[in-house]
């Protein structure tokens, strides 16, 4: 796995992937971010990583997923390198699926499967939430 990163200016970062998949980073104190910044970016490879495995152990259950959002909160620690120390994962899931199958799959990702979890643990207390949208309510 690579990755290269190239500065544009003043604090922007193009990232490319070897397939030519483009991340754009920012710093959060630009006057006109042109993306999330580093920090920011960790959480959301947290939810897509995460959700991708729910969404598979969902399937292999055969469960009638119709939705998913992922709402991640996360506080850093005061002194540099202000590494995250909580992280709150919010899911809510909609579709024709228990919540006894969205809490199996999504115990599966945090305590097996993702990667980008297990590397977060060793300093974030990372805790979860499961709410089930109602049938037909789009969010």
């Amino acid at each position: 796995m690579k990755m290269r990163a190239t500065w544009v200016a003043p604090m922007r970062f193009d990232a490319t992937t070897e397939q030519g998949l483009r991340v754009v980073m920012d710093s959060p104190a630009g006057e006109s971010p042109g993306g999330p910044s580093p920090m920011e970016t960790v959480l959301a490879a947290l939810a897509g990583c995460t959700g991708m495995d729910v969404v598979s152990i969902l399937n292999k259950m055969r469960a009638p997923l119709e939705s998913m959002t992922i709402d991640v909160e996360a506080e850093r620690a005061a002194e540099h390198p202000r590494v995250f120390t909580k992280i709150h994962l919010r899911y809510e899931v909609g579709g024709g699926v228990t919540r006894e199958q969205v809490e199996r799959a999504v115990s599966l990702s945090l305590e097996r499967y993702c990667p980008v979890t297990a590397m977060l643990r060793k300093s974030a207390e990372i805790t979860h939430e499961i709410v089930l949208a109602e049938r037909g309510v789009a969010r």
